[in-house]
């Protein structure tokens, strides 16, 4: 019983994954504790560049602090954009993850569609030879 109650307490009862580039990915995640609150972790994903693991960064944010968190991060993120980079074009990444996802979905589909077929004649072929 112990442990179905620690596995309950690091359950996910919201997750949201958004993807940052090709090596890196955010994971926001909502958990309840013991005493049936939220809090809510987030994670940094960066695949390593020298073997198939993930090095991952985690910060615990509890309810307390989410207005002054996101107020925090908003100010620094307008900073940034306002008095750092006023001309830089911030939406340059967004289209071009948009024009990449399009791409795996297209690319997908024709695998998908190749696939199908592939297997069919693959079907025909093996019933066509004799031994």
């Amino acid at each position: 019983m112990e442990n179905e109650s620690n596995s309950r307490r690091f359950e996910s009862v919201f997750s949201k994954k958004v993807r940052a580039g090709k090596r890196r990915t955010y994971f926001f995640d909502v958990r309840q504790t013991k005493g049936e609150d939220y809090y809510l972790t987030l994670t940094e994903s960066t695949r390593k560049f020298n073997s198939d693991g993930y090095e991952r960064h985690k910060i615990f944010l509890y309810k307390e602090d989410f207005n002054r968190f996101t107020a925090g991060l908003q100010e620094a993120v307008d900073y940034v954009k306002t008095e750092l980079m006023p001309d830089y074009d911030y939406d340059e990444y967004t289209r071009k993850h948009e024009e990449w996802e399009a791409s795996q979905a297209e690319s997908d589909a024709e695998y998908e569609k190749n696939k199908d077929s592939s297997d069919v004649t693959e079907d025909i072929a093996e019933d066509d030879i004799s031994w």
